[in-house]
């Protein structure tokens, strides 16, 4: 069974740290901990594919919270994916093994047109109704996350159809038809408010954005075009207490325009120093991160060392401990318990962290 800490339940702990606030200990999750690096991920996978798990409430939570029963993390995220969305607005979707595959793509106003603007508590009950599950099964003290991508993630896709990097599609739109491209962005951003919203409604204390691909624009451009895509997404989800977090991977150039978003909490991967971008950003939104992936595929003792550093950086003060991207699938399950434990162990030491911490 998960520990509790005396005097602090893991919602609390986690909306105080996300607030900016100094909790008793900072508290973990990881990304994508609900992957293939766990026994029963896989077991489900020899039976379902990866949408059947994703789009059946039951097994979705199932899949959620494995993590939380295994490694003890401090938050349970719902399993799901990104391109939900893009489903639901019109596009057929596949995910197998080499990734996600979307059956059309954006190439004119008209396209943008017809995208669907759908209903996220009729067309996407399933997610909803995982959430409700994994709350359910966790109880009030423990915080459910929803997720969705950004709009300059979703828009890659849109426009790539599928890609693991390769952007030159939505580059090229970017540069040649930079009114498509906003347009795309407005409507992307109206249905992700509204999905996350009913995410919320369902019983998620935070959400989560994805903008996987921030990193791929420069800081010109993000602000031209993501920033008030992603800024007007944050404003409409009008999530009230709920913090949303905002992850943009390998956005270290982007810190001060990603502190204008609206977002509670910025997630950094391992590129961005956690002292500098609290130096960047002041104190008023909250860090998650940042430890390498590849680090948990090392010796305990690696791993125990990132840990205290990333946490020295923060002195324990507005950070929720994680992982710079998602967990990889060759990850030994004793690595990521390593990774939760230390977390725990070191940031009990107390609110006054020095540098003979980290050694």
């Amino acid at each position: 069974m998960p520990s509790m800490d005396k005097g602090s339940t893991k919602k609390e702990l986690f909306l105080c740290a996300a607030r900016g606030g100094e909790p008793q200990r900072v508290p973990v999750w990881i990304m994508r901990q609900a992957g293939r690096y766990l026994p029963g991920y896989r077991r489900a996978r020899e039976q379902f594919s990866f949408l059947q798990i994703a789009k059946n409430p039951e097994l979705a939570a199932q899949v959620s919270l494995e993590p939380y029963e295994t490694l003890d993390v401090d938050a349970v995220i719902v399993f799901s994916d990104i391109l939900i969305v893009a489903e639901a607005m019109g596009l057929p979707l596949e995910i197998d093994d080499d990734g996600p595959r979307l059956g059309s793509a954006i190439r004119s106003i008209k396209h943008v047109e017809n995208l669907k603007d759908f209903d996220p508590a009729r067309e996407t009950k399933f997610v909803g109704d995982a959430i409700r599950a994994i709350a359910a099964a966790v109880g009030p003290d423990v915080p459910v996350l929803g997720f969705a991508a950004a709009p300059w993630t979703l828009a890659c896709y849109l426009v790539e159809g599928k890609t693991r990097g390769e952007l030159s599609l939505i580059k090229r739109m970017m540069f040649s038809e930079p009114a498509l491209l906003h347009a795309l962005l407005e409507k992307i951003s109206r249905v992700t408010s509204r999905y996350l919203k009913m995410q919320l409604e369902a019983g998620a204390a935070a959400v989560q954005i994805f903008d996987t691909w921030a990193g791929e624009l420069s800081a010109h451009d993000y602000e031209v075009f993501e920033l008030r895509a992603t800024e007007r997404t944050i404003a409409e989800i009008n999530a009230g207490d709920a913090p949303v977090i905002l992850y943009a991977k390998n956005g270290t150039h982007l810190m001060s325009a990603l502190a204008c978003t609206g977002a509670n909490v910025l997630s950094v991967d391992w590129r961005t120093d956690l002292a500098e971008a609290r130096m960047k950003i002041g104190a008023r939104i909250a860090l998650q991160g940042n430890i390498d992936p590849a680090m948990l595929l090392s010796s305990e003792e690696n791993i125990r060392f990132a840990v205290r550093e990333a946490i020295s950086k923060t002195r324990g003060i507005g950070h929720i401990l994680n992982l710079g991207h998602g967990i990889l699938p060759a990850t030994p399950v004793e690595n990521a318990r390593a990774f939760v434990r230390t977390a725990r162990e070191f940031s009990q030491i107390g609110p006054k962290f020095t540098a003979q911490h980290a050694e």
